[in-house]
């Protein structure tokens, strides 16, 4: 038994070993670039737009997470929050306001701005939603490979940004809408979403506790469990404190850090969760076990359609505009975060968590040589190897698993 338990225990390891590489990666790489810029980098003013600069591509990757382990892909999200961009950008500049003030003569301007947002909004979610739903039905049920379904929605949805905007640049956006985008909570609201945050971390570590003495499954220390849980509140505190030492806690990121939560809950605690991971592990046992296949890849093209819709929101108001070359090359961005991250292309593999952390270090990487002056093209060159790298890093561990 001693043996087992020495295996067990090392298996153990090594997944720890494997989620911890990227953070120590990320933090060599933030260490490198703060002593190249002379500290420039590490400052909280960059931490600000570093993290402001990674969530549009972070909705996409999220997204992208969950379509990449069923075992397909979607090449036209950066096509399609580029369309919904420009399409939130005429709502605002040319539609709404022409028969809103007809509708509601009695609002001031600004609420007429604010309801012109909101419309816009549920419009632009709608859209998205609609997209991945249309996409997501000619993958399941048409059979038609994700790839040319994908290429060819890239192919139409940037026709039809051209098209809604004629090649030029539609403005202007509501105060409002581009508040989402770059507004700022004020450091009050910001220590009271770190408490907050903290006691809820606390609480789901005595919860999970509860819940395997429960179900009798083995639980570590409750001192391991309680430093664990204080170290992630230091973090959350930290994060915090650095944020409102700028200008406080931007809310795209706040925006960004809940939709992680929940999509992170519905793939690790959610029946659907557990089909998705199924569906990329191996899909005829998934189908054979019962499981609605064509039901579970039309639904995770659904919820990418309807970050997209997001992503395209934030995106007009971060610009404040709606333009032609919105959204352009996000695609691999997107899945260079997967990648990075640690979610395989091969189906069955990945996390919400991986995701987020593969997009920061890609940021990291652009937001550093960009501090630098480092010329585009070497910019470009660096994340191409590097994603190469990780592809291949992922191949060589299957195989290696496999023999």
């Amino acid at each position: 038994m001693k043996p087992l338990n020495f295996i067990h225990k090392i298996k153990k390891i090594k997944i720890d070993i494997r989620a911890y590489t990227l953070i120590f990666a990320l933090l060599v790489i933030w260490l490198l670039f703060g002593s190249l810029t002379g500290g420039v980098f590490l400052s909280s003013r960059n931490f600000s737009n570093l993290l402001r600069q990674m969530t549009i591509v972070s909705f996409l990757s999220i997204g992208m997470t969950l379509v990449i382990i069923t075992g397909n892909i979607d090449l036209s999200v950066g096509s399609m929050i580029g369309f919904i961009s420009v399409i939130a950008a005429y709502l605002q500049a040319i539609m709404l306001p022409t028969f809103l003030p007809g509708l509601f003569p009695t609002l001031s301007v600004e609420l007429l701005g604010i309801l012109s947002t909101i419309i816009t909004i549920i419009i632009c979610l709608l859209l998205g939603l609609l997209i991945g739903i249309c996409q997501g039905y000619i993958v399941a049920y048409g059979g038609v490979p994700a790839f040319i379904v994908t290429l060819g929605g890239m192919l139409v949805l940037r026709g039809g940004v051209l098209g809604v905007t004629q090649g030029k640049t539609i403005v202007p956006i509501e105060d409002s809408l581009r508040l989402i985008a770059q507004g700022y909570l004020s450091k009050n609201p910001g220590r009271l979403i770190a408490v907050i945050a903290i006691i809820i971390i606390f609480l789901i570590t005595l919860q999970s506790r509860t819940k395997k003495k429960q179900y009798g499954l083995e639980i570590k220390s409750l001192s391991y469990d309680l430093v664990v849980a204080s170290v992630y509140s230091a973090l959350v505190l930290g994060f915090v404190l650095i944020m409102n030492s700028y200008k406080g806690l931007q809310i795209p990121v706040l925006i960004m850090t809940i939709i992680a939560i929940l999509f992170t809950y519905l793939t690790n605690n959610t029946r659907f969760g557990r089909y998705i991971y199924a569906v990329g592990g191996n899909k005829e046992a998934a189908r054979l076990s019962g499981i609605n296949v064509q039901s579970v890849v039309l639904k995770t093209y659904a919820l990418i359609g309807l970050l997209g819709g997001i992503a395209g929101i934030v995106l007009t108001g971060y610009v404040a505009a709606g333009t032609t070359s919105g959204g352009m090359n996000y695609e691999l961005s997107a899945i260079g975060g997967c990648v990075m991250g640690g979610t395989s292309l091969m189906g069955g593999i990945g996390t919400v968590f991986g995701a987020l952390m593969g997009t920061l270090l890609m940021t990291s990487l652009e937001n550093g040589m960009s501090v630098m002056n480092m010329s585009v093209f070497w910019q470009y060159i660096v994340k191409g190897l590097i994603l190469v790298l990780a592809v291949y890093v992922d191949v060589t561990s299957r195989k290696n698993k496999s023999l």
